[in-house]
C-alpha cells in the first residue's frame, strides 16, 4: 500500500513540474510577439550599451607587485576578472635595495602549489615591468596561475607572490 501511495505521489510531482516548466517556457515574456529563438530575440540588435569594456587592473593595486605582499587575498578582493581583463604587473627595477621580480605563468594547481618555476613559462623578466609596466590579457577561460619565479620560486613560496584568476564571461548587465 505504501509504495502504490510513493508511486502516486512521484507520478503527480512529475506531472506538476512537466506542466509547470512547460507554462513557463511558452510563456510570452515581451508583452508582444513571442520570440521563442535566441537569434530573433537577441541577433538582430545593437551591442548592448550597458555592457561593461575589459578592464585594466594594476596587480596588488598601490602595492604593485613586490615581495611580502599576499597577492591570494587581493585576488579575492579584486574578483571576479572577466575575460578580455588586462592585468598589469609594475614593479621596480633591480638594484641594490630591491629584490628583482619576474612574472611566471605556472602550467597546473598543483605546481602553483609548490611554487615549481622549472616547469612554469617566464612572462615577463625583471626589467620589464618597469617603467611602463607589463601587460596580460586574460584570453582563455581556464585558471591562470601566476607567480614571482626569482630565487627559484623562493619569492613564490616565502613571500606569497602567486596568485591564481578564474576569468569568466562577462554579465550583458551592469555588475556592482
Amino acid at each position: 500500500m505504501g509504495a502504490k501511495f510513493g508511486h502516486g505521489v512521484m507520478i503527480l510531482f512529475v506531472i506538476s513540474a512537466s506542466m509547470f516548466s512547460m507554462s513557463m517556457a511558452n510563456k510570452d515574456w515581451s508583452f508582444g510577439f513571442n520570440y521563442t529563438d535566441w537569434w530573433s530575440r537577441f541577433g538582430n540588435h545593437a551591442q548592448n550599451k550597458t555592457q561593461q569594456p575589459p578592464r585594466q587592473i594594476l596587480v596588488g593595486g598601490s602595492e604593485h607587485w613586490h615581495y611580502g605582499f599576499n597577492y591570494t587575498d587581493w585576488a579575492f578582493k579584486n574578483a571576479p576578472f572577466y575575460l578580455n581583463d588586462t592585468l598589469v604587473f609594475k614593479y621596480d627595477a633591480p638594484n641594490a635595495t630591491s629584490f628583482p621580480h619576474s612574472v611566471y605563468m605556472i602550467k597546473s594547481f598543483g605546481s602553483f602549489m609548490k611554487c615549481d618555476i622549472e616547469k612554469a613559462k617566464m612572462l615577463a623578466n625583471p626589467t620589464q615591468g618597469t617603467g611602463e609596466s607589463f601587460k596580460f590579457v586574460l584570453k582563455r577561460w581556464q585558471p591562470h596561475y601566476f607567480a614571482c619565479g626569482e630565487r627559484n620560486g623562493f619569492h613564490c613560496n616565502n613571500g606569497t607572490m602567486k596568485f591564481a584568476v578564474m576569468p569568466m564571461l562577462r554579465p550583458f548587465w551592469r555588475w556592482p
